[in-house]
């Protein structure tokens, strides 16, 4: 690239899953106008890497351990400002689609994107335009024209899962009773978090309690 080209879009990529990050970074080197700056494991090392190097777009996950997406991402826009985030999930609950927006992010796709929709998506971030996945705005519209009490849409299996939340069981215990897999239990538990509009396990077990929803 001579001195007269415009600098890549420098782009960091915030996902606990590894295979995730690394299916991430071979997509970037497709592109020239895109260079990946640095890979975080969780929000909060997204927060502090963020700091270091500087980049114009983040790929932020929404569901992570030790601080999740939307924590970290209502974190770097307050720091700054200046960088743009594109949520980048599996989860397209018109809830947790709320709340990232809500918490700055610019844009918000699920995972199985296509190569060119995600460039795109890059390169409108950088330039400050918003994109979202049409699975996501359907799901928007859907909640927007059906409104409805928390916790009354959740699927038996996750009546299942918030039971023995409020038992006390953690994902493994959990995994075990139902003969499931933890990876299993971590997405009802996300599912149950969103559809609940709650941000923890203790939010959803005392929702749970004062509602009813478990027997």
């Amino acid at each position: 690239m001579n001195k007269d080209s415009p600098q890549p879009i420098r782009v960091m990529v915030a996902d606990d899953h590894t295979m995730v990050r690394r299916g991430l970074a071979t997509f970037l080197m497709i592109f020239d106008d895109m260079t990946l700056v640095g890979e975080a494991a969780n929000g909060a090392e997204a927060i502090q890497l963020c700091a270091e190097v500087h980049p114009d777009v983040i790929l932020m996950d929404m569901i992570m351990p030790d601080m999740d997406g939307i924590a970290a991402t209502r974190a770097i826009r307050r720091q700054f400002p200046q960088v743009q985030i594109i949520a980048l999930t599996s989860f397209k609950e018109g809830n947790l689609v709320k709340k990232a927006l809500e918490a700055g992010a610019i844009g918000y796709l699920l995972k199985d994107v296509m190569a060119d929709e995600l460039a795109a998506a890059i390169r409108g971030a950088h330039s400050g335009r918003a994109t979202l996945s049409p699975d996501v705005v359907q799901e928007m519209v859907q909640i927007a024209n059906q409104p409805q009490i928390p916790g009354l849409d959740l699927t038996e299996r996750e009546r299942d899962v918030l039971a023995l939340m409020v038992e006390g069981l953690n994902n493994t215990q959990i995994a075990g009773r139902l003969t499931i897999s933890p990876a299993t239990v971590k997405s009802h538990v996300s599912s149950i978090l969103s559809k609940l509009m709650v941000t923890s396990r203790t939010e959803a077990v005392t929702l749970a309690l004062r509602r009813g929803l478990v027997a």
